[in-house]
């Protein structure tokens, strides 16, 4: 049997971001309208001994706690359970379960909170250990800066020159 290669059997641009308003699950309204009920339904799902092995191998892994709660809350907005605003207001308190039950397993865990380096502040150490690599691999003769002598500057003329110069 021969694949059918006519472009026109394809889908229309767009078509995938086409759907029923209301169709999808968080444009309905919310399981758990409330921090409180959000929290219940997350405390019930993360202290499950199913979910906890999952769970306590990626904190294993090296996974941050944030990493690991924004993806349950971001997961439970486009399932339709709560809505972004309640997402927002019970992300630090999921953080704190999950480093609390990472404690009572005794696993060594990463809140993914440290300090962010600035990019455009280059340490004078690296600058130093760079320099001193370029100097390593280039060969000694070219180590040594040649001198260069300023090129001699042409003497301008009393009278200008050209097509487009006045005459005196």
């Amino acid at each position: 049997m021969a694949e059918d290669n006519n472009l026109f059997n394809a889908p229309i641009p767009g078509q995938s971001l086409t759907a029923e308003p209301g169709a999808r699950p968080w444009q309905q309204p919310s399981q758990f309208p409330t921090v409180e009920e959000a929290f219940e339904f997350y405390v019930k799902r993360i202290t499950d001994p199913d979910i906890n092995d999952s769970l306590f191998d990626a904190l294993e892994m090296g996974t941050p706690v944030t990493a690991i709660a924004e993806i349950i809350v971001q997961s439970g907005v486009m399932e339709g359970k709560h809505t972004i605003d309640v997402s927002i207001q019970i992300l630090p308190v999921l953080m704190e379960l999950i480093a609390y039950l990472a404690e009572e397993m005794e696993i060594d865990y990463n809140m993914g909170m440290a300090k962010k380096i600035d990019q455009d502040v280059i340490p004078e150490s690296k600058i130093a250990l760079a320099v001193s690599k370029m100097k390593d691999k280039m060969p000694e003769e070219k180590n040594k800066m040649p001198m260069v002598e300023p090129e001699a500057m042409p003497e301008e003329s009393a009278e200008p020159t050209g097509l487009m110069s006045r005459r005196v």
